[in-house]
C-alpha cells in the first residue's frame, strides 16, 4: 500500500510544512480503528503492486509483503533512511511496482536526497504514468531542485501519459479495426460506400497511434539522463579534475546525457550550457 503524498505543489504548501509527509500506512493492519480511519479505496498503484504479488509463488509473494511492511514500519518510525534501504533491497529482488519505487521516493525525499526521490518516482512513472499521487510527488520534489535542471516538454508529457505497453496495445488494436474493416468490405461489397470511410479514419488513426508509440519508445530507450544524487556537483569545460568549472549542479537536478568518457559524462541543461560531470555523483535514468 501506499504511503499518504505530499501537498500538491509547493506553491500550495505552507513554508513551514513543505516537506512533510504523513506516515506510512502499512497493510494488513485491518484491527486498528485509527488504521480504518485514514485507509483510502486502493489506488492503481496499490493493486498493481497487489498483482504482482498474486504471479509470484506464494512463499515468495509472502516473503516480499513482509519485506515491505517491514519498510513501511521503519518509515512510520521516522527511520527514513533505513526504510529506503528496504525498499531498495526489496527492488533489487526483481518486484517491480509502482507502489514500492512510490514509496521508495517517499523515503528518499523525507532522509534529503532529493536526487534519488526523482530517480525511484521516474521509475514508478514507467509503470503508472498516470497517477496523481505519483505525478503530484515527482513535481514537488522536482520544485525543490535549485540551479540547472532539464524540463520536460509538453509533449513529452503527453506521450508520457501512457505507458509504453499501453501505446502498443492501442496500435494492436487500431490494426485489428483498420482489419477488420478491409475484411467487411471484401465480405460485403454492398457495404463499401459506407465503410469505406470509417476504414480510412480507422487507418490513419492507426498511422498516428504507431507514430506516437515509435516516439514513446524512443523517449523512453533512446536519451539517457544524469540525476544528481550529491549536494553539490561540478559541471567542468573537459573531463579533468583540473578544468574550470561551467555550473554546479545540486542535488535532483537532471541533466541530458550528450557523450561519455571513462568516470565522466557530458551533459547539458535548459540553457544549452555543456560540460563534464563526474559520473559517481550522478544516477543515470532514461527518458
Amino acid at each position: 500500500m501506499k504511503i499518504d503524498v505530499f501537498q500538491t505543489s509547493a506553491t500550495e504548501c505552507a513554508p513551514a510544512r513543505a516537506q512533510q509527509l504523513p506516515f506510512a500506512i502499512t497493510i494488513g493492519n485491518y484491527g486498528s480503528s485509527s488504521v480504518w480511519q485514514k485507509l483510502r479505496w486502493p489506488s492503481t498503484t496499490t493493486l498493481l503492486f497487489l498483482l504482482a504479488l498474486s504471479c509470484q509463488p506464494s512463499f515468495a509473494a509472502t516473503e516480499v509483503e513482509t519485506a515491505f511492511d517491514n519498510a513501511n514500519k521503519l518509515y512510520a518510525e521516522n527511520k527514513f533512511a533505513e526504510a529506503a534501504v528496504a525498499y531498495e533491497k526489496l527492488a533489487a529482488t526483481g518486484t517491480i511496482s509502482p507502489a514500492l519505487y512510490f514509496n521508495l521516493g517517499n523515503a528518499q525525499f523525507k532522509a534529503g536526497h532529493i536526487g534519488r526521490a526523482i530517480e525511484a518516482y521516474r521509475k514508478a512513472e514507467t509503470i503508472a504514468p498516470r497517477d496523481p499521487d505519483l505525478r503530484a510527488n515527482l513535481r514537488f520534489a522536482r520544485n525543490q531542485v535549485q540551479g540547472p535542471t532539464i524540463k520536460s516538454s509538453a509533449w513529452q508529457r503527453w506521450l508520457g501519459t501512457l505507458s509504453l505497453n499501453e501505446w502498443t496495445w492501442l496500435c494492436v488494436a487500431g490494426v485489428w479495426i483498420t482489419f477488420g474493416f478491409l475484411l467487411m468490405r471484401q465480405l460485403k461489397p454492398a457495404l463499401v460506400p459506407t465503410l469505406s470511410n470509417w476504414t480510412w479514419l480507422a487507418a490513419g488513426c492507426t498511422a498516428l497511434l504507431c507514430v506516437c508509440l515509435a516516439l514513446a519508445f524512443l523517449q523512453l530507450t533512446g536519451q539517457q539522463f544524469a540525476i544528481v544524487t550529491t549536494a553539490d556537483a561540478t559541471v567542468r569545460n573537459s573531463p579533468l579534475d583540473q578544468s574550470p568549472s561551467t555550473i554546479t549542479a545540486h542535488d535532483g537536478a537532471e541533466l541530458r546525457v550528450l557523450d561519455s568518457k571513462g568516470e565522466w559524462l557530458q551533459v547539458t541543461d535548459d540553457s544549452r550550457r555543456v560540460g563534464w560531470l563526474k559520473r559517481e555523483s550522478t544516477s543515470l535514468v532514461k527518458q
